[in-house]
């Protein structure tokens, strides 16, 4: 077969970052992991998965990859002097590795070297990818190629500026505010957590835990793509807030962090080894990073909410940080916009709050917004990109407020996410308060831990079932608002929001109604 007549791949075209520039070319001879993601077999769709979810063994058969398209992919590799390192056909991916010269004949790019202001270099293309015709259809995405960095952690240090009138929580103490179900610690259930950076050392982990009185959990660090535990950096902050929220509020749990690179590729693949792990087999998977949803290729969207997707089809429920920079999502293109994986409707998009506490009970919680004293403000709106699900058919969402689009609407939930009614957690052997919708995401984690332990069963894909619940099992969050640049579009108010959503959690409320049979047909 010869692949000769070649054809754009759909949604793959890129511009570089306005924030570098080229310095060189990349040296042809090196070497460059590559993957391709691939069609569902017969081209199944996945339906809105609200039904039990399917075992593996029938995910595999109904909507993985169809062996005849990876051997096609296969013989197109060996065409163009590419080798092949792995096929899994439950994840529908086909790694290959070749020389920059050799996926430059089989992709139709050049690739140069380019530098990001912070100094960080990176492999950049531009443009679109082009595909032989036979592979039209077959290969949804081509990652890797380009390995620019294109997600943030959302989290916020609390500034010294900001210390002398903060509040702060250790975790156990937010999950008891929010009455997170008693006598239940997470025993038989994995938390998985995306990590693109930083690391952990575990003497801190055992420091921090042993400090709160508790066990400490086990804790595992998986390499996806050559990601490492590699603490030492900024994103340390990130990690230990993960791991020490999740570890605190369910500490029977075992915690696996997927450590992967802080590029399209190693995101998606993260994200589908979390949710593919036969190994470990996380029944909830956090993530905190995410970037504004027109920052991503369309490609590179279209895996990563297949692989979410599969997670909900699989019964592994994903909680997604909402973002930190408001209603801009910290663009400056004056418009509004919404944190991509978050706003994909198979992730639980969570959203920030300001938490005061009084006797051990909640005295005022409203939408986190600092942004006039430089500390951040929840992330929340009205997705472009995803239409609205039917599980908020009902719930109010408006329209787009620049654009008049019927999206998805972000966030579904929310939790204390101010710096400056933050968490207390131990970062690189410095005591330290954070914040941002970064330590929400590993809040609900631990929540839906708990819920599966409870329930004797995973809850699944929650969005629907919570959407059904009612006002009672939640804090309605109804003051405030998340505007950070005068664009004055988002309210909080009775019922979701784009600020808050549904509101912050009634634990062992939500434990009840599950377990009562509320919340429609969800994937129980």
């Amino acid at each position: 077969m010869a692949f000769n007549n070649r054809v754009i791949l759909p949604g793959s075209e890129r511009q570089a970052p306005a924030d570098s520039q080229q310095i060189g070319p990349v040296p042809r001879h090196e070497t460059v992991l590559v993957t391709m993601i691939l069609r569902r077999k017969n081209g199944q769709p996945l339906v809105m998965p609200e039904t039990v979810p399917v075992s593996r063994e029938v995910f595999a058969e109904r909507y993985g990859a169809d062996p005849g398209d990876a051997a096609l992919v296969e013989r197109f590799a060996h065409e163009y002097h590419l080798t092949v390192a792995d096929i899994d056909l439950r994840k529908r991916q086909v790694h290959l590795t070749g020389t920059i010269a050799a996926l430059h004949k089989a992709f139709g790019t050049d690739l140069a070297l380019y530098q990001m202001h912070t100094g960080q270099q990176f492999r950049c293309r531009t443009g679109s990818l082009s595909i032989p015709k036979e592979l039209a259809g077959v290969v949804i995405a081509v990652l890797g190629l380009d390995n620019r960095p294109v997600a943030n952690a959302h989290f916020r240090v609390l500034s010294a500026a900001a210390a002398a009138a903060a509040t702060s929580y250790n975790p156990p103490q937010v999950a008891a505010l929010y009455n997170y179900p008693a006598g239940a610690d997470g025993t038989g259930q994995t938390i998985g957590i995306i990590e693109l950076g930083g690391g952990y050392n575990a003497s801190d982990l055992q420091t921090y835990f042993s400090g709160l009185g508790i066990n400490a959990p086990s804790v595992t660090a998986v390499s996806v793509d050559g990601g490492t535990n590699s603490p030492g950096g900024s994103a340390d902050a990130e990690v230990m807030l993960d791991v020490e929220v999740v570890g605190s509020i369910a500490p029977g749990a075992n915690i696996a962090v997927y450590f992967a690179p802080n590029t399209d590729q190693g995101f998606i693949d993260a994200i589908t080894n979390a949710v593919h792990d036969t190994t470990r087999n996380p029944s909830v998977v956090s993530i905190s990073w995410g970037g504004p949803e027109d920052s991503w290729t369309q490609q590179a969207q279209t895996a990563m909410n297949a692989a979410l997707q599969d997670a909900a089809t699989l019964g592994v429920t994903v909680t997604v940080a909402a973002g930190d920079n408001g209603s801009s999502d910290g663009e400056t293109d004056g418009k509004l916009h919404v944190d991509f994986p978050g706003s994909s409707p198979y992730a639980l998009a969570c959203g920030g709050t300001t938490l005061q506490a009084s006797s051990n009970t909640i005295a005022s919680e409203v939408v986190w917004n600092e942004v006039a004293s430089g500390e951040g403000a929840t992330g929340g709106g009205v997705s472009i990109v995803f239409p609205l699900p039917s599980y908020q058919n009902s719930a109010g969402v408006p329209a787009q407020a620049q654009t008049g689009y019927a999206g998805r609407g972000v966030p579904d939930v929310a939790g204390d996410a101010d710096p400056s009614t933050g968490y207390n957690v131990l970062v690189d052997g410095q005591n330290t308060v954070i914040g941002g919708t970064s330590a929400v995401a590993p809040l609900w984690a631990g929540l839906v831990a708990l819920l599966n332990q409870k329930l004797g069963k995973p809850v699944g894909f929650l969005n629907p079932k919570l959407y059904s619940l009612g006002e009672s099992v939640f804090q309605d969050i109804t003051s405030g608002n998340n505007d950070d640049s005068g664009l004055g579009a988002y309210s909080a108010g009775p019922g979701w929001d784009a600020c808050t959503g549904l509101g912050s959690p009634n634990g062992t409320a939500i434990l009840n109604a599950l377990s009562n049979g509320s919340g429609g047909t969800g994937s129980s």
